[in-house]
């Protein structure tokens, strides 16, 4: 059995400098041992009082195998949101450390489990707790919005959560009462915020490995060998690649634009994964990666998050057979009630605000 040895990944901290994080491969799956692991599982969630909800970014094999099992493949806080609907007393989280986090929060009375969790997000690694702290402090007069991709303690921290899909939406009702914004951490997100809200934002620093490389200029090269093409851009990347866009949204709000404009041909500017559940849903529509290098660039991440791509068939397997505490997702009690606080305020605010609201698209 082969050994999978962990790549390097670059992303940029919050002072600028640029820091290394591993993600670790999962384990190959042969085609001829894939039936066998699939049954295993669906019979060991059964078995365990168990859903599996799964990020549109990860594997195709765990978003079907969601589906199939009665559970979701949705965004990050619809994810969360699934497993505390949902009579299981134990929830699956295949995605990435923070949304291990957000389940455990809105699910304190259940089991978490990833298959992974060192599976990491750039945005969350680049905003540590205390540097942060030490940030809001500085600025007491801001109130303090946080994006999903944060990690407890940084929710706890916070005045709101917002995810992709309301964040526009949150902003502009602070705006409106003449409340200053101290925003976390996505800069291309929030550069797109405020240049939507016209808000008085005050930005952390940092950016999401994959929505990061995409390339303006290659982009453009590519709509010209396909004119028909109708481009879907998530905020989450540079402003150059978000200007040449039909439709700007989150995960969720990508495929509902894909539906809604019946394009026979779409160009797509967030993680590969998403095109997945594109394809499902719009059989004989083409789905096109946007470009993530051009002439003399370099890919680490190619439109596929390194850290989703650590949720595999063997390691999922593993956790529901012998459900460890290595595997476990836990959230210091106080800081979940606290972190709980600026997400139920987000929810409290969709009733109203966005009363379509199936997810919420944040990564």
């Amino acid at each position: 059995m082969a050994v999978a040895h962990p790549i390097q990944i670059r992303f940029e901290r919050y002072d600028g400098q640029l820091a290394i994080a591993p993600a670790t491969p999962p384990r190959f799956v042969t085609p001829e041992e894939k039936p066998r692991i699939i049954e295993r599982i669906k019979h060991l969630l059964k078995e365990r009082d168990a859903v599996l909800v799964a990020h549109y970014y990860v594997h195709p094999d765990i978003q079907d195998l969601a589906q199939e099992t009665g559970g979701t493949v949705s965004d990050s806080l619809e994810m969360a949101r699934f497993g505390h609907a949902h009579s299981g007393k134990t929830v699956v989280v295949a995605g990435v450390r923070f949304m291990g986090e957000t389940a455990k929060i809105l699910n304190p009375e259940k089991k978490v489990l990833m298959p992974d969790l060192n599976a990491e997000c750039s945005l969350d690694l680049a905003t540590p707790i205390d540097e942060f702290s030490k940030f809001c402090d500085a600025h007491p007069d801001r109130v303090v919005v946080v994006y999903a991709n944060t990690s407890a303690a940084v929710k706890a921290r916070a005045d709101w959560m917002v995810t992709s899909s309301i964040a526009e939406k949150i902003v502009a009702h602070l705006h409106a009462q003449g409340k200053k914004i101290l925003w976390a951490p996505d800069k291309h997100l929030g550069d797109y915020v405020q240049r939507v809200t016209g808000a008085d934002m005050l930005m952390w620093n940092a950016a999401c490995v994959v929505h990061d490389e995409f390339k303006a200029v290659q982009l453009e090269e590519l709509k010209l060998l396909h004119p028909g093409a109708k481009v879907l851009v998530h905020p989450e990347s540079p402003k150059a690649v978000i200007d040449l866009a039909d439709a700007v949204g989150s995960t969720t709000g990508i495929i509902q634009a894909a539906e809604r404009m019946k394009a026979k041909e779409y160009i797509v500017a967030t993680d590969g994964g998403i095109i997945h559940q594109m394809r499902k849903r719009m059989p004989g529509v083409t789905f096109i990666e946007a470009p993530t290098a051009g002439k003399g660039a370099t890919c680490q991440s190619c439109a596929h998050c390194p850290w989703m791509a650590m949720n595999g068939l063997h390691n999922l397997l593993a956790v529901l057979e012998n459900p460890n505490p290595k595997n476990e997702v836990h959230v210091d009690p106080e800081i979940g009630r606290r972190a709980r606080i600026p997400i139920e305020r987000m929810l409290e605010f969709a009733k109203t605000h966005l009363p379509q609201m199936k997810g919420s698209g944040d990564a």
